[in-house]
């Protein structure tokens, strides 16, 4: 059986395809073009037509699937983004690693609604979490997993306080942030 991941992945993969076919995929996305279809100039009206209808259904199955997974508690979307948890504790880079091949990160907030979303999971299985930020090359100068500096932070009072032995971010169960050593066994929370 597939993962949800898998599914939503499939069907993002299968609507992306699908809105280069129609050239109808919003502006400014970043989605690049596929190669052989923006010379075509369009489909004939049959397909045009079954490819429209194809998108209006997968739009509405997704939206179902995202429906029963929030009320199963399993997901969280804010905004672009949906957190999800396997309920796992792991080493930080099996984490990172459980959520990349997953199609995803680790969850890593950049505001306060992101960070109450992430704060829910953390509560709804009672254990800290790993977030997708560490430390960079000078002590307690944290920075997301892509390298950017933080535009956001929610440390806990006298946090962080490593100085540059630990490197990695974990949130309490109250949904502050303490820096950590890595390999502490944290639950895993990926974003999509």
């Amino acid at each position: 059986m597939l993962s949800y991941s898998s599914y939503m992945l499939t069907a993002v993969a299968a609507l992306l395809a699908t809105c280069h076919a129609l050239h109808e995929c919003p502006q400014n996305t970043g989605i690049p073009e596929i190669p052989g279809l923006s010379e075509r100039g369009g489909l004939p009206d049959s397909l045009d037509t079954k490819a429209h209808n194809v998108v209006v259904n997968l739009k509405h199955r997704l939206s179902r699937l995202e429906g029963v997974l929030t009320l199963n508690g399993k997901i969280r979307k804010v905004g672009d983004k949906i957190f999800a948890s396997n309920g796992k504790k792991v080493d930080f880079t099996s984490a990172l690693g459980s959520c990349e091949e997953a199609g995803g990160t680790l969850a890593t907030p950049m505001n306060e609604e992101e960070n109450k979303a992430v704060l829910s999971i953390v509560k709804q299985y009672n254990q800290y979490a790993y977030l997708g930020i560490k430390e960079g090359e000078t002590p307690s100068q944290f920075k997301y997993i892509n390298s950017m500096p933080l535009t956001y932070s929610k440390w806990h009072q006298y946090e962080p306080n490593g100085k540059g032995t630990e490197k990695c971010v974990e949130m309490y169960t109250d949904g502050s942030w303490n820096d950590k050593k890595c390999n502490f066994y944290r639950l895993t929370i990926c974003e999509f």
